[in-house]
């Protein structure tokens, strides 16, 4: 595992009394990381529908994890909140080849938005976002990814991932997480490419809002509909 001086300097940035804390973050982001190693050795997912043009991917936040899949031929740059635990999901995705920029809509948002927008323009990167995240409600859409797919010139990608195989970790949360265990046969299964006009209306980015809902929940059904051809075809 490579060493990163930066995680040193975020070590030491606190003040004496949240001193313990942050070692034990340091001690887990470690582990999870390590983790994320050799799930990399193992990670099994067959991409159905994958875009050939750059775009930005949608998933929901129980997703979050096939942002990995994502990752083919072109580079993938997600946003991760800026708290503790974001430092883990960030090393974590760091692991798995992914890029990350830190904010979130209450903390840090418009830096890590204007972050993102430039990698995906200047430097030939894909995007992701979870829609409903970071607190839900679970499976609606929020309109930041719109904004984003407005700016950066690319189209909204839905994308969805899942198996029906048992072998997760499942937590407790409002987005019903899942994290996948060695050995998990997984498909990532892409919508079509949804353009964002420049000149976008606040009634059309409605539309277009409904629109990716929709399409996510809809490639949902087709995904545990259709799963064994997809797996076979992928």
């Amino acid at each position: 595992m490579k060493f990163n001086f930066d995680h040193i300097v975020w070590l030491l940035k606190v003040r004496p009394h949240e001193y313990k804390k942050r070692i034990e973050m340091e001690i887990l982001s470690f582990f999870t990381t390590s983790l994320f190693y050799v799930i990399r050795a193992f990670y099994t997912c067959k991409n159905i529908n994958y875009p050939k043009e750059k775009c930005i991917f949608a998933l929901w936040h129980a997703h979050q994890c096939g942002v990995f899949s994502c990752n083919q031929g072109r580079k993938t740059v997600i946003m991760v909140s800026s708290s503790n635990d974001g430092e883990i999901i960030s090393r974590a995705a760091n692991a798995m080849g992914v890029e990350t920029v830190r904010g979130s809509q209450t903390r840090g948002g418009t830096k890590a938005s204007l972050e993102l927008i430039k990698k995906i323009k200047e430097e030939d990167m894909n995007g992701a976002l979870t829609i409903d995240g970071p607190r839900g409600p679970n499976r609606i859409v929020k309109k930041g990814i719109i904004e984003i797919a407005r700016l950066s010139g690319v189209p909204v990608v839905p994308a969805v991932w899942w198996s029906p195989q048992k072998r997760f970790l499942k937590f407790k949360t409002w987005d019903s997480f899942r994290f996948p265990l060695i050995g998990t046969k997984l498909v990532m299964l892409y919508g079509e490419p949804i353009e964002v006009p420049f000149d976008v209306t606040k009634e059309e980015t409605e539309i277009i809002r409904k629109k990716i809902e929709d399409s996510l929940n809809n490639l949902y059904v087709n995904m545990k509909k259709n799963y064994c051809d997809y797996w076979k075809r992928g």
